[in-house]
């Protein structure tokens, strides 16, 4: 198997070049307002050390969301233009995927930090979503969590967590999900389960 695969939902930076079962691996775990900055020159760097050529590429992925709403459309858009201009299959992988692989048996909890007091969430069982993601309170994350084991990026503070392996989620959703590449890259489409602080104020 031979992709790019990146990240740039969250404050994390994941970008990940797999090239015949080799596997270059980058993760920055807080890269805050940098993905435009740093995304280009880190994807050359994993491409020249893997020696993968995109023309080459089976596919590329990239994680749609739900998390950073200006993170999501850098990590969309370029996928996208990448896709166009080597003609390649779009994989689009979610975040509550990327968190979910990290337990791939049970039912799990994906949760997201939405700030202010909110989470993105979605259910899993044995990797397959019970329902569509969903914004939902405190309150309602601590009720849910007496039925799953909740799998974040990072402690959120309120229930017990699995902190994920994000690079190695990735990874996994991306094996598990390749079938799943299309070759329309306009099907990368960016998941937003809410809509952002400036539309709601509209």
């Amino acid at each position: 198997m031979k992709y790019l695969a990146i990240d740039t939902s969250g404050k994390n930076l994941t970008v990940v070049v797999e090239n015949c079962g080799k596997v270059y691996k980058y993760y920055d775990d807080n890269c805050g307002l940098k993905h435009s900055v740093t995304l280009m020159p880190v994807v050359e760097k994993l491409l020249n050390q893997s020696g993968l050529n995109l023309k080459d590429a089976d596919f590329i992925a990239v994680v749609v969301g739900a998390g950073s709403f200006t993170g999501i459309r850098i990590g969309v858009s370029t996928v996208k233009a990448l896709c166009f201009a080597f003609k390649k299959p779009c994989l689009s992988i979610t975040s509550f995927d990327v968190l979910a692989y990290n337990k791939s048996e049970g039912r799990v909890l994906a949760a997201i930090d939405a700030g202010h007091g909110g989470y993105y969430v979605c259910p899993y069982d044995d990797s397959v979503p019970e329902k569509e993601p969903s914004y939902i309170i405190r309150d309602e994350l601590i009720a849910l969590a007496a039925n799953y084991m909740v799998v974040a990026a990072e402690e959120l503070g309120v229930v017990p967590c699995y902190v994920a392996d994000m690079t190695e989620g990735l990874i996994s959703a991306v094996r598990a999900k390749c079938g799943e590449a299309s070759s329309d890259p306009d099907s990368a489409v960016p998941l937003y389960v809410r809509k952002s602080q400036a539309e709601e104020g509209r």
